[in-house]
């Protein structure tokens, strides 16, 4: 297991390297283990009670290994993924398997919504899973270092609305470097079991 620096005052050097291991951990990820791994995590999601009564997810689509959540579309018909729009913001977007628009690469080279699909409305979201690099036992979550998910989820409109974070187990840590305007996520998931707060 990696683990960050015991200090809690990490300068953003430090924060780097941390988030630099971890992606070349994840990356390392034999491709039949990344899926078994996957498909855990998955299958924890859909025995949570709260997963099947949820009128719009909001995810993400899997990049440099993230673990791949795309199996659930299977079970759930309501999705949102983001779009990034002027390197600064997400717009999230309908998805579903057979959507009119395919998905495409977009910036960063991560696959996302066609630009003409029909936007989410999300007063009708229930939950967001939120990619992340790491996330300690207490829902701290280190980022790619963007902010997008910050300046989202310190919006009041998405307050209320749960928040899980999805690791590889290696990536659930004791503890991690935290900045002021931080808000914990309300679980996290990894191939181990859904731990919420």
């Amino acid at each position: 297991m990696i683990q960050p620096s015991s200090s809690s005052d990490l300068n953003q050097p430090a924060k780097a390297d941390l988030r630099r291991r971890l992606i070349s951990a994840r990356q390392s990820i034999p491709p039949q283990l990344w899926r078994q791994k996957s498909d855990r995590i998955c299958a924890h999601l859909l025995s949570w009670s709260y997963f099947q009564k949820c009128r719009i997810i909001l995810a993400y689509t899997s990049f440099r290994q993230e673990p791949d959540l795309s199996p659930l579309a299977a079970h759930h018909p309501h999705w949102g993924l983001p779009r990034c729009v002027d390197h600064q913001q997400l717009h999230w977007h309908y998805w579903s398997a057979q959507s009119k628009w395919p998905l495409r690469k977009g910036a960063y080279g991560i696959v996302e919504p066609h630009p003409r699909s029909p936007q989410v409305d999300l007063s009708l979201v229930d939950l967001i899973l939120v990619p992340a690099v790491a996330c300690d036992v207490r829902g701290h979550r280190l980022g790619y270092g963007g902010g997008f998910y910050d300046r989202l989820l310190s919006k009041p409109a998405w307050q209320h609305i749960p928040t899980v974070g999805i690791v590889f187990e290696y990536a659930r840590l004791p503890s991690l470097p935290q900045d002021l305007w931080d808000k914990p996520l309300a679980g996290v998931c990894s191939e181990s079991g859904l731990f919420l707060g």
